[in-house]
């Protein structure tokens, strides 16, 4: 039986600490930081984000999860996110995934799913 990708991210327990080592990233990424430096100061409300962040991405990864966030584009509209912005993010996601020692084939099942979301983010 072939393991899901939620479980080979290595559950909620892994997907979370890819979400926070991302984050940080994020927060060190001077070409997006900008976006994301507000919310050192606003902790509680990050945790509301790195939560739905960790949901959404178990739903969609096949597991267990119960995501209540906003879907993507209403997330996403007003933002203006541009594609290199995009880029970055992807970029700090896949160093958290090698990070968390990560297979290739996992992290390209990751790549598939980011790719499908680009459109619903970028210049919204």
């Amino acid at each position: 039986m072939t393991k899901t990708l939620y479980e080979r991210l290595g559950g909620k327990e892994g997907i979370t600490s890819i979400v926070d080592d991302t984050v940080d990233a994020h927060m060190n990424n001077p070409a997006i930081n900008a976006r994301f430096l507000p919310f050192k100061e606003k902790p509680e409300q990050l945790a509301i984000i790195k939560k739905h962040t960790v949901d959404f991405f178990s739903m969609g990864s096949g597991g267990p999860a119960n995501y209540s966030g906003k879907d993507m584009l209403k997330t996403h509209t007003g933002m203006n996110i541009s594609p290199s912005e995009y880029m970055h993010v992807m970029d700090d996601i896949f160093a958290a995934l090698d990070k968390n020692s990560i297979s290739e084939d996992s992290k390209k099942d990751v790549l598939a799913i980011l790719w499908s979301l680009k459109d619903m983010i970028i210049s919204k």
